[in-house]
C-alpha cells in the first residue's frame, strides 16, 4: 500500500482532475487522515467502515465488528471456554481494533482476559490461519476455542487441527467472520462453521447506491449505516472441555 501521504495526494489529484464523479474509501484506519481531507474537497464520497477516533459527521457504511465479536465471545462464554484465542486481520485498521475491543469486553464482563499470547494480527487468507494456529497448538496452555477474522484464516485453522485428527467443536471451537464469498461458504467446511456472517456484496451495492445519488442529485449524503451481522451456529462450536 501507498504511504498515506502519498495516498491523500492521489485522491486529491484525482478529485482536482474531473476524471471521476465520486471517490468512496475503504481500508479505513484509526485516525485516519483521509475522512477530513475528503470533507474538504468538492466531490462526492462515502466512506466503507469508520475510523476510530475520528468524529463521525462524514457518510458511512460499517458493519458493527464490535458487536459482532462480542457476541461471539459471548456464545463460546456460554459454552464453557474461557482460554480464547483471536485470529485477527492485519494491525492498525479500524475493523481489527473494533473486533478486538468486542472480544475483550465479553471476557471482561464475565471477569475474564484475553491473553496477550493468544492474540495475533496477520493477512487474512489460508496459509497465515495454519500457521497461527500451529503455533496455537503447540502452547502448553492451548485455546479451547479460536474466534477468526475470516473464513480464510478459520479454512488454515481447520487445516492444522486435521493434521492432528482434531475435530472443529468437539477438541477446539472455531467461530469465523464470514463476509458471504460465493467460494469459500461455512456449510461447506468439513464441519460447518459458526460464523459472524455479513455480506461484502451488499455492503458494496449499497455503498455504490448511496454514491450514485449523491452524483445524480449533487446534494451531500449525511446518512451513517451500521449494520449488524448475524451470529450463526453451527457444528464448530461446542462445550469447553475443561
Amino acid at each position: 500500500p501507498s504511504p498515506p501521504t502519498h495516498e491523500q495526494e492521489a485522491l486529491r489529484e484525482l478529485a482536482a482532475s474531473g476524471s471521476v464523479d465520486g471517490i468512496y474509501l475503504a481500508y479505513m484506519k484509526k485516525n485516519d487522515p483521509r475522512i477530513e481531507m475528503m470533507k474538504s474537497l468538492s466531490i462526492p464520497f462515502i466512506v466503507h467502515g469508520r475510523s476510530w477516533g475520528v468524529e463521525t459527521d462524514y457518510p458511512f457504511l460499517d458493519v458493527d465488528n464490535e458487536t459482532a465479536f462480542n457476541d461471539a465471545t459471548s456464545l463460546l462464554l456460554q459454552l464453557g471456554h474461557r482460554n480464547i484465542a483471536l485470529m485477527n486481520g492485519p494491525e492498525g485498521y479500524d475493523f481489527t481494533f473494533r473486533r478486538h475491543r468486542g472480544v475483550e469486553a465479553a471476557l471482561a464482563a464475565q471477569g475474564y482476559a484475553l491473553n496477550p499470547a493468544n492474540v495475533s494480527h496477520s493477512v487474512m487468507n489460508d496459509e497465515a490461519g495454519f500457521s497461527i494456529m500451529e503455533r496455537l497448538l503447540s502452547q502448553a496452555d492451548r485455546p479451547t476455542a479460536v474466534i477468526c477474522a475470516s473464513t480464510a484464516l478459520a479454512l488454515g485453522a481447520v487445516r492444522s487441527l486435521n493434521l492432528r485428527a482434531l475435530k472443529p467443536g468437539k477438541d477446539i471451537s472455531i467461530i469465523a467472520h464470514d463476509d458471504v464469498l460465493p467460494l469459500l461458504k461455512p456449510v461447506n467446511f468439513s464441519v460447518p462453521l459458526t460464523t459472524t456472517r455479513s455480506s461484502l456484496r451488499e455492503a458494496g451495492s449499497r455503498i455504490a447506491e448511496r454514491l450514485i445519488e449523491q452524483i445524480k442529485t449533487g446534494k451531500a449524503d449525511k446518512s451513517e449505516e451500521l449494520w449488524k451481522a448475524e451470529l450463526v451456529v453451527r457444528g464448530s462450536t461446542g462445550p469447553a472441555h475443561l
